[in-house]
């Protein structure tokens, strides 16, 4: 009899949870006070001769100010680095020092 039980609740059990209702989808709904985007601004201006679709100026112009952002960006990542580093030597003497006293 009891092998028969058991069976009947494992059957039950894989019925429920096949019947059970999954989580729908979430739904998104855009804010109420949000804009139209703003339209991109176009990183290619119109080229005055057809036969040449980019102006390189522009580009090096552009390509510049990426090098510049680019290196701002690694300093203050080292700098980050280095208080990191400073944190974590100042932790392991303290650790040091707990054991100690």
């Amino acid at each position: 009899m009891k092998p028969y039980w058991f069976v009947g609740c494992i059957v039950l059990g894989l019925t429920i949870a096949s019947v059970w209702p999954q989580n729908p989808a979430p739904i998104v709904v855009p804010a109420a006070n949000a804009a139209a985007a703003p339209a991109a601004a176009n990183p290619r201006p119109a080229a005055a001769d057809p036969a040449v679709p980019y102006d390189s100026e522009a580009i090096s112009r552009l390509l510049q100010e990426m090098q510049t952002t680019n290196a701002e960006t690694l300093k203050k990542q080292e700098a980050a680095l280095a208080t990191l580093d400073e944190l974590q030597k100042a932790a392991e003497e303290l650790r040091i020092f707990s054991k100690r006293g």
